[in-house]
C-alpha cells in the first residue's frame, strides 16, 4: 500500500516518555505526560491513550461526515459526536495492547443509516486502517 502524503507533524517526546514532556513541533502543543495510577503511576499528566483517543474521535466522526455527504447518506446532525474509550493492559503474548470502543451518536438519523455512515467511516479513516487486524475496535451506535 503507498500513501500519497500530503501533511505531515512532528512531535517530540523528552524526559521518561510515559513520565515527561510531549511537544508538537509548532510549538502550539505541549502535554506534561504522566502514566495513569492504575498504571503505576501519578496520573497527574496525560498519556497515550487519552491522546490516542482523542485523535481517533476527532478523525473518526470527520471520516462519517465526509461519506454521509460523498455517498448522500443524508445530512449529519450538527451534535453529532464520537466518544472514543481505549483501554490499555497486559497481552497474554506479552506486552501491552490497546482496545477501542467507538460509541456513535447521530441524533435524528435512522438507526440503519447511521450504521451505515458508522460502517463506511472505517473505510475513510485514517484511525481505523491503523488498527485494523491489530487491536479490537467496537463500534456502536448509541
Amino acid at each position: 500500500m503507498s500513501v500519497d502524503v500530503k501533511y505531515r507533524t512532528l512531535a517530540t517526546a523528552t524526559g521518561g516518555g510515559r513520565n515527561g514532556l510531549s511537544t508538537l513541533a509548532s510549538g502550539q502543543i505541549t502535554v506534561t505526560m504522566a502514566s495513569p495510577v492504575e498504571l503505576g503511576g501519578s496520573g497527574r499528566g496525560h498519556n497515550p491513550e487519552e491522546l490516542f483517543a482523542l485523535g481517533y474521535a476527532a478523525c473518526y466522526l470527520g471520516a462519517m461526515r465526509h461519506v454521509a455527504g460523498a455517498e448522500k447518506l443524508g445530512p449529519m446532525p450538527p451534535d453529532a459526536s464520537v466518544i472514543a474509550e481505549v483501554g490499555i493492559g497486559p497481552r497474554s503474548e506479552g506486552g501491552f495492547g490497546l482496545e477501542v470502543k467507538l460509541t456513535v451518536s447521530l441524533p435524528g438519523v435512522d438507526r440503519e443509516v447511521a450504521g451505515r455512515i458508522a460502517e463506511r467511516g472505517h473505510f475513510i479513516c485514517p484511525y481505523s486502517h491503523a488498527t485494523r487486524g491489530n487491536i479490537t475496535v467496537e463500534t456502536v451506535i448509541a
